[in-house]
């Protein structure tokens, strides 16, 4: 097995700036992860290139000898190789490549769908992935400036739920205009101009689509007028707004069993 110990490698460099740049994610077509649960998760659904782990890792979790099966490329890197690889303050020691899943694709009449615009915190992005597939919706669409959503902070974030959803790319319209053809509604989250949503409730069978915008301005006006119905959470007080992964949670809770 190949052992690295220098941290200035070439192969360090490129994991390196796999690592911090979506350029290079989708030049290579190609992420990377890091840590044990996160790597193995995503092992099950995504192909592994390469797992990489210090010796002291390996030597706690044997296993790691098989991640990703025959055809992954493996590696063991010394403590100061891993510390220049880690994004985290505690690095666990083990790492992976793995290949970028497949974008777009069909949407199926009666799917369950979350459409972001220009959520550009990718801890955000990466919750509400995660949120997403908890409630069981299968489809994101990322419009206009939405963050990475292969970045290690969104993936920590998603605790790999973003490789199971499909993904999809594009602006608000594309995305209002393929729900529209799969007979699915789409429900925008507006302060204004909206309904309350304990009095929404989409029809039987025709799947559904939740809308969530930027973290400080919300969704744009064209994105509001290209959904079915703007839709908001009724709040006591004071407060106006929500955290957008908090408010994302909130309405994909609520439409989790009406599709």
């Amino acid at each position: 097995m190949l052992y690295i110990e220098s941290r200035t490698s070439d192969k360090v460099k490129e994991w390196c700036r796999l690592r911090d740049s979506a350029a290079a994610r989708r030049r290579q077509g190609a992420f990377w992860a890091e840590g044990l649960r996160l790597c193995t998760d995503l092992a099950g659904t995504c192909p592994v290139h390469t797992v990489l782990c210090t010796p002291q890792a390996l030597e706690a979790h044997p296993a790691l000898a098989a991640l990703g099966g025959p055809g992954a490329r493996r590696a063991l890197v010394s403590e100061s190789v891993a510390a220049k690889l880690s994004d985290t303050p505690s690095p666990q020691g083990v790492f992976a490549v793995l290949g970028l899943p497949a974008m777009g694709g069909p949407v199926a009449p009666g799917s369950r769908c979350l459409v972001l615009e220009n959520v550009q915190d990718p801890a955000n992005v990466g919750a509400l992935a995660r949120s997403a597939a908890a409630f069981g919706f299968s489809h994101l669409f990322l419009c206009g400036a939405c963050a990475d959503p292969f970045s290690p902070k969104a993936l920590r974030a998603s605790m790999g739920a973003l490789a199971r959803l499909r993904l999809h790319r594009g602006d608000v319209q594309q995305a209002a205009d393929t729900l529209r053809g799969a007979g699915i509604p789409l429900y925008a989250a507006a302060l204004y101009n909206s309904l309350p949503l304990g009095r929404v409730q989409c029809p039987a069978g025709a799947g559904v689509a939740v809308m969530i915008g930027n973290e400080g301005n919300g969704l744009t006006e064209q994105a509001i007028a290209a959904a079915d119905t703007a839709v908001r959470i009724p709040m006591a007080g004071d407060v106006e707004s929500l955290n957008a992964a908090v408010a994302g949670g909130v309405l994909l809770w609520h439409f989790r069993g009406q599709a």
